[in-house]
């Protein structure tokens, strides 16, 4: 079994319902002055990359600056309202029982997302998913525009080697980053991807959904 597993936090482990993007909006009218009309296609992206691409879509030019003013309306957002996510979203069957077995054996768990810090934290801390998770050796999107890079952040503040990791995610991103940061990847059918967009795009196992505690347990040990 793998010494430190990665978990993906959006349609991972939890669902929003929508509360996510509305509080993108809020931070986005914000920091820019303006309406959110449309926002650039997000899964599997970080942060940073969405916040560029919906100013784009916009007809703005962002900076550096620009993106760190938002990550802070944004976390400020999610703190401020996380009674809504917990009224409208929920966490995914399974989750709260795998991070409890996988707790049970030792395992040493984190988050690797494309969401900026403040919002992961409040995400899995409103659906009571942060008991077992260690935030503190987690990558996020402050840290860098490519997952695959969150990969070998959080590999290297864990303190642990590729070959001791394995991720777990629902997207083809998620899968692509682990891949090629040479960690071992489970691919869950819980988000817009299918099954089969998981395996094809590298998955070493893909599961409909974490329901299954027994089940999830087994693949994670023998991936």
């Amino acid at each position: 079994m793998a010494q430190l597993v990665l978990w993906d936090i959006d349609h991972t482990l939890v669902d929003t319902r929508g509360v996510g993007r509305s509080l993108f909006a809020e931070a986005f009218r914000r920091v820019t002055g303006l309406e959110m009309k449309e926002q650039a296609k997000i899964d599997g992206l970080t942060e940073p990359v969405i916040f560029r691409e919906t100013a784009k879509l916009h007809g703005l030019t962002t900076t550096q600056e620009d993106f760190e003013a938002f990550a802070q309306a944004l976390g400020e957002g999610h703190v401020r309202r996380a009674a809504d996510l917990r009224e409208h979203g929920h966490a995914l069957d399974g989750a709260a029982s795998i991070l409890d077995a996988l707790a049970d054996r030792g395992l040493l768990q984190t988050v690797v997302t494309g969401n900026v810090r403040a919002a992961a934290e409040v995400k899995v801390a409103a659906f009571g998913l942060d008991h077992h998770l260690d935030l503190t050796v987690g990558a996020y999107g402050e840290d860098a525009e490519e997952r695959a890079e969150l990969v070998t952040i959080a590999l290297k503040r864990a303190d642990q080697q590729a070959s001791e990791a394995v991720l777990v995610g629902d997207t083809p991103a998620d899968v692509e980053a682990a891949l090629t940061a040479g960690v071992r990847v489970v691919g869950v059918a819980t988000g817009r991807s299918s099954a089969d967009e998981l395996r094809e795009a590298g998955a070493d196992v893909v599961l409909p959904d974490l329901s299954d505690t027994r089940e999830a347990l087994r693949t994670l040990a023998d991936v």
